[in-house]
Formats: C-alpha cells, structure tokens, sequence
C-alpha cells in the first residue's frame, strides 16, 4: 500500500536532500467570532482601532462583521506562523473593549440569521464587490452556516527541494509542469487521507440548539438538555452535514475535478460561468440592488468548498483560477480544521507538527487519478468520521475495501514514521517524531481525542455546549490580555493598522470605472 512512498523516502536519504525540505514554509489563517459579554454574536462594527478589513494583510474579516480572520504570512518554520498567529491575536484582544473572541467553530449564541450581520469592505468597487459576494451567499444557502469559523493551513514544499526530487524521480518536465503534478497529487491524497484530520482534530461534537435556528434537530442528534445537542460519537460536525460543505453546491451538479490543475481550473471555469436555474430565481440586481454577482453555479472560485485548495497569490484583481493557469500552483491550502478550544492558538503545536508530516505523506505517497467511484468513498468517509468517527467498530471504505478505521489509521501512521524522520532530520530536532507518537496515541485511545475531552468536559463541569465554550474564551481572553507584546512589534501592528485605513481611503478615491463595469471585467478575467 504504501511501496512508493518507501522508494521515493529511501532516494531522499540516499541522495541526501532532505535537508532541502527545512524551507517549506507555512501559513496559518484563523477564524473567530467576536461575541459580546452574554456570548450573542457581536453586532457593533469591524473595529476601527484593527483597521480596514479590505486592506490590512493580517487582521481582516470572513462572511460575517463579527467573523474576524487573522492571518500570518508564510513562514520559514511552522513554529514562526504559529507565534505571529499568536502575536497577531494578542494585539487584538489588547486593541478591543470587552468582546470575547469565541474559541470555538460552531457559534453562540444566535438569535435567528438578523443576528448575522454582513461583513462591510467601504464603497471601493472591490469593497462593494466582496459584500455582494457575501449576500449571494445568505441568498443561495442562508447566513447561519457562515458564521461557522475554523482554521485554515497553508502549506508550501521548499523551492529548493522541487528541482532535487525532479531529478531523483527522472522527470523531464518543465520544473513549473512537475511542481503542478506533484501538487495536485498531494490534493488528491490530502482528500484520501483527510478523514484522518476530523479524526485527530475534530473539536465540534455539540451544538448550541440555537444555531438550528427553531429548525427541528437532524435525526442523528441528541439532546444533552434543552441548550445543547450532540451525537455521541461525532468527532466534527462542523465537516459533517450542518456544516458548510459541498453538498448543496452538488445538487446543482459541480464537483471540481483535482486530476491535473487543468481538470481542476477547468471544472471551477465551468461553475463560475454556467447560469443555475434555482440561482436565476434569485435575481442578480433586483430593485437596483444587488442580491449576488451573478447567478451561475459558483459566484465566484472561493464558494466552492472543499477541504483542499491548491493555491497562488494573486496579483491585482486577479481571479485564482487565472493567477494557477499563468503560474502554477504556489502552495495548498487545508481547509479541515477546527479550532481547538484547548489552546490559544486553536490548535497545539504537536498538531501543528502533525500537518507538516502528513503535507510530505501526501506529497510522497502514491496518489492515483480519482474515479467517480473513489470520490463517492472519499465524501462518504469524511461524513462517517465527522459524525461517528469515534464508535469503537466503525468501518471506513478505501478502494471498495471496507476495514476497521482503527486498522486503516495505524498503517497509515506507521507510514508516517519514515516521514517524520525526515522531516526531524533536515530540521535537527525530534519534534516531527514526538507529534506523530502523540496522534497515534488517539487511535488506540478515542477518549482522549479533543471531540471526546469537550464532551466529557461539558458533562462533568459545564452542562451546555455554550457555558464550556463561554468559560474557554475567557480563559483565553485572560492568557492574551497578560501576553506582552514587545514595543516594535506592537508598533508594527499598530502601522499596518493606520496604513490599510489608508490603503482603502485610496483605493475608495482611485476608482474610475462604474461598478457594473467593474463587476463585468472582473467575473470575465479582463480587469
């Protein structure tokens, strides 16, 4: 099962190039709701004081006002995006009144989708457009699903390393060509093996019953008290189907396709370009309003969901489909995880440590074509693992073998360990190898996997999803309050902060064309 990915760890070693693979670098993107002091969704503005949510590079917000996002650049080493990440959060919470930033991904407490205010980027064109953008969405699937917030990791293999593997593999490709390949090979297999990520991380067991919104609770469900529902065994129901994923966006029939960055550009070309009957009801400007930017399968690329993107950083008003045809894929983006409301950060270091292994596992293993069949497979076993992945004899299928997942997590764990070598190896440390042992340890011990510790944390202390939720925020807001900042650092915030104030000022002066102008040229790649 995992030959290749023998062959090619063994040619790493033999030629010695995993040193190499020390510059890959990392990006962190995480998501919070800010909420007030009785835990309802915030509804005041975007504050000031963090900038312009347009245009600062590291504090900006998601679907919602209330959503921030906070993003660090890519980093050298994990551990760097992991401390910015950390830097950045205590400089907001340093910056704004008495909010909490709910530590979370599933929301509290919510008062119907009025609650759910619209993020607002200003009247630049590209302001007006992402706010559009964002009420296509309250239209085509509701606001509640939105606000639902995690954290996302982005990943790049060393620059270094691509030309020595090439080599190593005797591929004659363009460097550029062979670079997509193996992106998009790792895309496939982070879908293959993705389960394993609810799995481990999986931090969203409960629900506060009000996020249903008065709607009746899913079958599966189960009532903990008149606050708080549940399925007993469920590892993440924010991946499951309350969640915001792909299965609303399949009944009108798109499933993009990770078979080469063609396929893959191609299939998203197809959906943002293809009207829907169901979306023409809608209306695209109604009344001399906008409701959505068109009424197509997709908007735009980043409404489809999935748990992998491959990436490049857009310049200008580039659309992302055209920035990977002109150059290629630049990094990938795993979209899978929860935030852990057991650290800070949203997630600890060894399973930040864990990610980097299973980004090279992918990388490394063999990673065939997806058939219509194995992608059937792939959606149905994240589904059994974000809603039962924690019942002690559950069966997961991988290529029409059904097998326990408890025997299908430990072969692909000790896999891992050759990768975990290496990565130790070209870092000179033993960090790779102790995150590994940590993971494997929740295989053979559901219990201790973060879904099982919330739930047997809201029975023994809390009694309701929301009061452990609640009581986790503070004590995170406390650890960020008491967390210094040194004085370069706090002024560097404080720059980017006034700069992208100004940065919108400009942008919101410097435009020429009429919005529908705009709109057009953009939704046709021309602007």
């Amino acid at each position: 099962m995992f030959e290749q990915l023998k062959h090619r760890v063994n040619r790493i070693q033999q030629n010695n190039i995993a040193h190499l693979l020390k510059d890959s670098k990392t990006g962190l993107e995480k998501e919070s709701l800010r909420v007030d002091s009785s835990g309802h969704i915030s509804q005041t503005d975007h504050p000031s004081v963090l900038g312009s949510a347009l245009t600062h590079p590291t504090i900006t917000t998601d679907y919602s006002e209330a959503l921030l996002e906070l993003i660090t650049p890519p980093c050298n080493k994990a551990i760097d995006a992991f401390e910015y990440l950390l830097n950045i959060e205590s400089y907001v919470y340093q910056h704004i009144e008495d909010e909490l930033l709910w530590t979370s991904s599933m929301p509290c407490v919510l008062n119907g989708e009025d609650d759910i205010r619209i993020a607002q980027y200003g009247s630049s064109n590209a302001g007006r457009m992402k706010s559009i953008y964002r009420h296509g969405l309250a239209w085509r699937y509701g606001k509640t699903m939105q606000v639902i917030a995690g954290i996302h990791f982005n990943y790049s293999i060393a620059e270094h390393f691509w030309a020595a593997f090439q080599e190593i593999e005797n591929n004659t490709q363009s460097l550029q060509d062979f670079i997509n390949q193996q992106y998009m090979a790792m895309t496939r297999n982070i879908q293959r093996y993705g389960w394993l990520i609810p799995y481990f991380f999986g931090s969203s067991p409960a629900i506060c019953q009000s996020f249903l919104a008065g709607k009746e609770k899913p079958e599966n469900m189960e009532i903990l008290n008149q606050y708080t529902y549940y399925e007993p065994s469920a590892t993440s129901l924010r991946m499951g189907d309350i969640g915001y994923t792909n299965r609303k966006e399949n009944k009108v029939g798109i499933k993009a396709n990770y078979n080469s960055l063609k396929k893959y550009t191609d299939s998203l070309e197809y959906a943002i370009t293809t009207p829907c009957p169901k979306y023409e009801k809608i209306g695209i400007k109604v009344q001399g309003e906008y409701r959505q930017l068109n009424s197509n399968i997709l908007q735009i690329e980043n409404e489809y969901y999935s748990t992998v993107r491959p990436k490049h950083v857009l310049q200008g008003y580039e659309r992302p489909i055209d920035a990977l045809r002109k150059r290629g894929i630049q990094y990938v983006e795993l979209r899978s995880l929860d935030i852990n409301p057991y650290h800070p950060a949203g997630m600890s270091q060894d399973q930040l440590f864990f990610l980097e292994v299973f980004m090279h596992f992918c990388l490394l293993q063999e990673s065939p074509k997806i058939t219509q069949q194995e992608q059937q497979e792939i959606d149905n076993n994240q589904s059994l693992v974000a809603h039962k992945g924690r019942q002690k004899k559950l069966k997961i299928s991988c290529n029409q073998q059904v097998t326990p997942l408890k025997q299908q997590a430990q072969d692909i764990i000790s896999a891992m360990s050759a990768i975990a070598e290496l990565l130790d190896l070209a870092h000179n440390s033993d960090c790779y190898q102790h995150a590994v042992e940590q993971q494997a340890q929740l295989i053979q011990y559901p219990e201790l996997t973060p879904s099982a510790k919330i739930m047997e944390d809201i029975r023994s202390n809390d009694h309701s999803f929301f009061k452990f939720a609640q009581r986790k925020s503070e004590e995170h807001r406390q650890y960020f309050k008491k967390r210094k900042l040194s004085t370069t650092l706090m002024n560097e915030f404080e720059q980017a902060a006034a700069q992208s104030i100004i940065e919108q000022k400009r942008k919101e002066a410097e435009d020429q064309l009429p919005f529908d102008e705009f709109l057009s040229r953009y939704l046709s790649g021309k602007l």
